[in-house]
């Protein structure tokens, strides 16, 4: 999770049987964009972001880690993380079938 979105987020998917580690909580929260790349690629993770420069960077770089771009403008803690739990069943199929980079927008939800 990147530092635009809550460490709950993370803590949801944990409970859920997920790895999931917000940057605030890895010691990274001030960590440049191409460090969080890396850190995410090394792992194999997915990064779950409010940033476009993660989505630019994936478009550019197919062998670089999937991401979910979160577009849902600028929503409380409270809204994003109820909408989240609705979102992550497609985002989680979309994902299981190779997905790269899966844009979730509204009033769309998932582009």
């Amino acid at each position: 999770m990147d530092a635009q979105l809550p460490p709950h987020l993370a803590r949801w998917l944990i409970e859920r049987g997920h790895e999931a580690e917000h940057v605030g909580d890895i010691g990274m929260l001030s960590a440049s964009d191409q460090g969080i790349w890396r850190y995410a690629l090394e792992r194999g993770a997915v990064l779950v972001t409010k940033d476009e420069d993660f989505a630019v960077m994936s478009s550019s770089d197919p062998s670089g880690p999937s991401v979910v771009w979160l577009r849902l403008g600028n929503v409380t803690r409270g809204v994003l993380l109820s909408k989240f739990p609705v979102l992550f069943p497609e985002i989680e199929r979309r994902l299981t079938a190779g997905e790269k980079l899966i844009e979730v927008t509204e009033p769309s939800i998932l582009a």
